[in-house]
């Protein structure tokens, strides 16, 4: 099957965290696909590339790649700075891309096109589907459902149009179906809960140095983004109850955003400095090893539609805490292969690291119970032959 993707998300020079669609094509490649790769980048002439460091990285990107044997195309179209005009973003990224599209037709005759997220990628799909008379499938990540519907009647109306017309929308989690099911005007039949995945070798199998650095320490690890949602200030300040009966806990942030200075000003104002270590941004492999060697893995986010990384923590044998109701409840089940709590709720969260902490073989099974879950159903080799049977299948 020859399939072309549609995802402004993909790995490019400067972004090195959307793995997860490369890992996605990368499979189906290995499964026996063809696949071709378009993904757009908002166009930065001069002056625009020197607005910021973002909208230079964007001017930065080349115009073709090859990724792990896959052709990635990176044409631009324009795209307005804090995301203006949204609602028609996809016919400004169909209208940016047609060129490109229409050649790789000549050579590349694609069975089926696959956009990831709705707006504006769905949008570009639907329209190169009714250009070329192909089947369109769309992939909900959750930025759609849990803010793009909320901007404005326009947004959500769009993103409607887009499900109506795809013949299947893959959402990651049944967070995001539910949401699908009561908020909006769509045939709700033709949502699909497939999530993303993880490869067996993101183990991290390398030497570990890191354990030396933090020998008899009791590690706590977050990996996220910097913002207030993530709930990286709850776990601060169960961290702070905590050390008077764990004075070896370090809590390890790796990430950036703009939460970040207060945060840091939330660890001197509740005198626990030294017990914190802010890691900043690091590539992939250094996040396993820091993985590889945590004692917990928390991350009590209240707006998460999925979250890779409690894959890539729970793949290591790591206990996870995470929040009851988002992307990942049903994944974990509390107490058996990881523990959820309720959002914004210190005392449970205190809780739950004690609990860990005070019941080791307890929270070795939790390890062990966890790995087993992720090996058996969210390895991607099997998450992909999923996503094959929705396309064979429309």
């Amino acid at each position: 099957m020859k399939i072309l993707i549609v995802s402004h998300m993909y790995l490019s020079t400067f972004d090195k965290i959307s793995f997860f669609t490369h890992q996605q094509a990368r499979e189906l490649k290995k499964q026996g696909h063809d696949v071709r790769v378009i993904a757009p980048l908002p166009w930065t002439p001069f002056p625009i590339k020197h607005f910021s460091n973002k909208w230079n990285d964007y001017a930065s990107v080349p115009r073709k790649m090859t990724l792990n044997e896959i052709n990635v195309y990176y044409p631009r179209y324009l795209e307005f700075p804090r995301a203006l005009f949204f609602a028609s973003s996809g016919k400004r990224m169909y209208w940016g891309i047609k060129k490109i599209v229409a050649k790789i037709y000549k050579n590349f005759k694609f069975d089926i096109i696959h956009s990831h997220v709705a707006l504006p990628d769905g949008y570009c799909g639907m329209m190169i589907a009714q250009k070329y008379n192909k089947p369109l499938i769309v992939t909900i990540h959750g930025q759609d459902f849990q803010q793009t519907i909320h901007k404005n009647k326009k947004c959500k109306k769009t993103i409607e149009k887009v499900i109506n017309f795809s013949k299947k929308t893959i959402v990651v989690s049944n967070k995001l179906k539910k949401i699908g099911e009561n908020g909006l005007n769509i045939n709700y039949h033709k949502l699909i809960t497939i999530p993303n995945g993880i490869n067996e070798t993101d183990i991290y199998q390398g030497k570990n140095d890191l354990g030396k650095k933090y020998k008899n320490k009791k590690i706590i690890l977050s990996v996220s983004n910097l913002i207030k949602i993530k709930g990286i200030d709850y776990n601060i300040k169960a961290i702070a109850k905590l050390i008077k009966k764990y004075p070896k806990i370090i809590y390890l942030i790796i990430g950036t955003g703009p939460e970040k200075k207060n945060l840091e000003s939330l660890t001197e104002k509740l005198n626990i400095k030294n017990f914190i270590q802010f890691l900043g941004p690091l590539p992939h492999k250094k996040v396993m090893e820091y993985i590889s060697i945590c004692d917990i893995f928390s991350l009590p986010s209240w707006n998460e539609a999925f979250g890779v990384v409690y894959l890539e923590a729970m793949v290591h044998k790591k206990p996870v805490i995470a929040i009851k109701n988002q992307g990942i409840d049903g994944i974990i089940k509390n107490k058996k292969n990881g523990l959820l709590v309720d959002s914004k709720n210190v005392n449970q969260l205190t809780e739950a690291f004690h609990f860990l902490f005070s019941s080791p073989e307890i929270t070795k099974e939790i390890g062990e119970m966890a790995q087993k879950t992720i090996l058996k159903n969210y390895i991607w080799s099997n998450v992909v032959k999923k996503i094959i049977e929705v396309y064979k299948k429309n």
